[in-house]
């Protein structure tokens, strides 16, 4: 099964915000023989199909988040800063790996020992710029001998795990399951006879604001705009109140979005394409969850005001754990998703309306 090996592989490949060249790689090289991708200057990566009707973007995005070395320290250990939103409780006690030319460099989030610490420190969070990252260094000099330096990437370690049920969990699910499945959508589509054209593309630095897909926006001015990413699964006790969108019971489809902390912004789907998206999912079979959720936000916040603005919808698969170093996903989510998708394509003809009355 493609979409598993692709998914499994690619959660394994750093790609930080800003530094996506590997995962890129990895991605290209995955793409079927005789498919042309190209590069832009932010470093997204797309491919395009000829056809007739209205002109769709879709996309999701390839970098993920982690840490960016900031001083290497007398002693070897590195302090760091957060690129993207990376969740300070879950940090203390992980494996890390920097990212230098010469290769990775393995290394652990300080974790005070257990035996030292107060009663008040066991309940305490360590802030993001308190953290140290040990490398096993023993001095500044040893660091930067290995390459480490001021600006060096640094990722959560790399893991993949498969699960009971289908379910995988680990490293960067958020956004490599999103990869593997328009690398799934892209093969499909290299079979298809006739339908809109289509510009797919694997956007960077989704988790530094969203920069990567507005500048992919502006040079395809499309008419439709499909985005995918994670949405929160609902379906443990922690999150039952937030909705109902469960592990392994489907994709889904943003009704609404918004951020609501310091990024004011969000979106509201376009009407005809949550509809199209709906009779995709009846026609592929495919169960359709709903979403609506606060503390969201996509690429397709920016893309959708492009030009004199694109038709939007954000669909995307079941996640738990979100921004964590073992997020989870069910593949069957994932298969829906690749025939919903290539389902909603094959629905998008040259009268599709693009007005929302």
């Amino acid at each position: 099964m493609t979409l598993r090996r692709d998914l499994l592989e690619l959660m394994q490949v750093p790609g930080l915000s800003g530094h996506e060249d590997r995962i890129r790689a990895a991605i290209r090289a995955r793409l079927p023989e005789g498919v042309e991708a190209r590069t832009d200057v932010m470093g997204n990566l797309s491919v395009v199909f000829p056809g007739a009707g209205p002109r769709v973007m879709l996309f999701t995005h390839m970098d993920q988040l982690g840490f960016i070395v900031r001083k290497v320290e007398a002693d070897g250990a590195l302090r760091v800063e957060r690129l993207g939103g990376v969740p300070e409780r879950a940090l203390a006690g992980q494996a890390v790996v920097v990212c230098t030319g010469g290769g990775d460099v393995p290394g652990v989030i300080a974790n005070k020992s257990h035996h030292a610490t107060t009663p008040e420190e066991k309940y305490t969070v360590v802030r993001a710029p308190d953290l140290r990252i040990d490398c096993g260094f023993s001095s500044r000099s040893e660091a930067e001998a290995a390459g480490v330096r001021i600006g060096s990437p640094v990722v959560y370690r790399p893991n993949a795990m498969e699960l009971a049920g289908g379910r995988i969990c680990g490293t960067a699910v958020d956004d490599r399951a999103g990869c593997a499945v328009l690398l799934e959508v892209i093969r499909a589509l290299g079979r298809r006879e006739g339908g809109p054209e289509v510009h797919v593309v694997f956007s960077v630095q989704e988790e530094f604001n969203l920069r990567g897909a507005q500048v992919a926006a502006q040079q395809i001015r499309p008419q439709v705009a499909i985005q995918v990413d994670l949405m929160n699964a609902t379906d443990t006790p922690d999150m039952a109140d937030r909705g109902e969108m469960v592990l392994g019971q489907g994709p889904g489809v943003s009704l609404y979005s918004f951020h609501g902390r310091g990024t004011l912004n969000g979106v509201i789907p376009h009407p005809g394409l949550v509809a199209v998206m709906e009779a995709a999912a009846a026609n592929a079979g495919v169960n359709l969850q709903r979403s609506a959720q606060v503390g969201v936000l996509t690429d397709l916040s920016y893309v959708q005001l492009v030009g004199a603005g694109v038709a939007a919808v954000d669909v995307g698969f079941p996640m738990r754990y979100s921004h964590s170093a073992v997020e989870m996903v069910d593949l069957s989510d994932l298969d829906g998703l690749v025939r919903l998708l290539v389902a909603a394509l094959a629905a998008l003809s040259p009268d599709f309306r693009l007005e929302r009355d």
